[in-house]
């Protein structure tokens, strides 16, 4: 058993109701996004508000504070214990900071927002959003100014999402991807080393087929049916409400079909981190992913790394040949061709690995100076639009392929964005330290070696949901922080060294 130490059993026996409740509110957010009836959101955010604001409750009993004020002078407690301490240490410390008014508000109103920004993404209509946006910046701004926070309000933000990061760590980090990345895209553009657009994105196809060909996928990499399923929502995600009950989305807009299977394999990177956590930590606060960079990194690492590689398309070549049929005229090449299309594109969840960054440092700087208050609600189309030029030289022709197309937002998730960049990051992190350690991933893939892949992850940082803050999950898992070197070296060989 990893928890002996009775105080933190115990913390663990009382903890059991917050998990509980957490355990429905995720199950309660799936639902929003996938069956729940358009009219059921106006007492599902009443539902969800109460909930949020009962689990405050309950963290801040005396009783729980005691003990976990116990625990924290308790010497010798092994890793798990220690992990579980410092997880419920920095949550009591934020809920105390933050009003449950505040907390019920925030509930409320993402979930009311969620509803009306699907009708606004459809109608791309940003005014009927704006309200929404406006009132989640100013509870976003009054949760920075109860946290508390040095030199800036974001930077309060950004520890909710990434426990320890800051400003001056995102920017060291587009500092050196964003121009190293501009070159490299100019030079593949200039020279048309990847094509820009192909035939494939054109044809269309049946939503069963594609179906088929996502399961088949899943079950390439082993997805595990009896402890996971796949579902469809407006934007893909993952929610986990237990280490056996994990859940992704993808969705089907009938032609150009990697955009539908690549949603699904990056949503199964998300689904197999939380499915290969140590089952000891059943129900308790670190049975979870460490931080949604290290989450991200694991979608990263099977969407591109492993997904858009020639191995892997080789691999589902034939999937793809016998259920969608059209693709048996295009080689294997051709396939891989398509897959890593290079353009500069509006849409983020569509854009290609090389300008994905570009999206998200808009994202980043829209972000920062909108909690600053350097910029306005009213002003964030334009100032989309205009950042989107200058950064890739497209502009938006209307709202739903500029500021509204994030889900993000309407959630209340101010300071999320970032994470995303850091997730591709790690990722090639990853994949040189399974080099070093395994072998060259191409050959781990074309032997079929994907179990190795699994194991391999789940040792080094998966088994451990979050017992360690991620910077030192990532010292111990990779032997380094987070260095962009890394993905700008995986940029080169892919993009200039190796010509398709």
């Amino acid at each position: 058993m990893v928890f002996e130490n009775p105080v933190v059993k115990e913390i663990l026996e009382k903890y059991r109701v917050i998990w509980a409740l957490n355990h429905a509110g995720a199950l309660m957010g799936w639902d929003s996004q996938t069956y729940m009836p358009e009219k059921g959101v106006v007492e599902r955010a009443i539902a969800r508000a109460e909930i949020s604001v009962l689990v405050q409750q309950l963290m801040l009993r005396d009783e729980f504070v005691s003990l976990v004020e116990r625990a924290k002078s308790i010497e010798g407690l092994n890793e798990y214990e220690s992990g579980v301490v410092r997880v419920l240490d920095r949550a009591i410390s934020i809920y105390k900071k933050i009003p449950p008014r505040l907390v019920h508000e925030i509930a409320k109103t993402s979930q009311e927002a969620q509803k009306v920004w699907v009708k606004a993404k459809e109608k791309s209509d940003y005014n009927m959003f704006k309200p929404y946006l406006s009132k989640i910046v100013k509870l976003a701004r009054e949760v920075a100014d109860h946290l508390g926070y040095e030199d800036h309000p974001y930077n309060a933000l950004l520890d909710l999402y990434e426990e320890g990061l800051r400003i001056s760590d995102v920017d060291s980090i587009f500092d050196k991807l964003i121009p190293e990345s501009k070159r490299i895209l100019d030079k593949v553009l200039s020279e048309e080393r990847y094509p820009r657009r192909h035939e494939l994105e054109d044809l269309e196809y049946k939503v069963d087929i594609m179906k088929e060909v996502n399961k088949r996928i899943l079950d390439l990499l082993e997805f595990p049916w009896d402890r996971a399923r796949l579902d469809v929502s407006p934007h893909p995600f993952t929610t986990h409400m237990g280490i056996d009950d994990v859940r992704i989305t993808t969705r089907y807009e009938g032609r150009d079909f990697r955009r539908s299977m690549y949603a699904v394999i990056h949503e199964y990177g998300h689904a197999l981190y939380e499915l290969q956590i140590d089952p000891n930590l059943r129900a308790t606060p670190i049975a979870s992913g460490a931080s949604l960079g290290i989450h991200e990194s694991q979608s990263r690492f099977w969407e591109n790394i492993v997904g858009r590689s020639m191995p892997f398309t080789i691999k589902i070549k034939s999937i793809l040949d016998n259920i969608l049929g059209f693709t048996r005229k295009y080689s294997t090449e051709d396939l891989y061709r398509y897959f890593n299309i290079v353009r500069p594109s509006l849409i983020r969840v569509d854009s290609d690995e090389l300008t994905y960054n570009f999206h998200i440092y808009l994202r980043y700087t829209i972000e920062k100076d909108l909690i600053a208050g350097e910029i306005n609600v009213d002003d964030l189309p334009e100032i989309w639009n205009e950042t989107m030029e200058k950064l890739l030289g497209v502009r938006p022709k209307r709202d739903s392929e500029g500021v509204l197309q994030d889900i993000h937002w309407s959630g209340g998730s101010i300071g999320y964005f970032p994470t995303y960049t850091l997730g591709n990051v790690i990722a090639a992190q990853i994949k040189a330290r399974i080099e070093q350690d395994l072998n060259k991933l191409d050959e781990l893939i074309l032997e079929d070696r994907f179990s190795d892949l699994r194991n391999y992850l789940r040792e080094k940082i998966h088994k451990w949901g979050s017992t360690f803050a991620p910077k030192d999950l990532l010292v111990r898992s990779i032997g380094e922080q987070m260095n962009p070197e890394y993905l700008v070296a995986y940029f080169e060989q892919k993009y200039l060294k190796h010509r398709v």
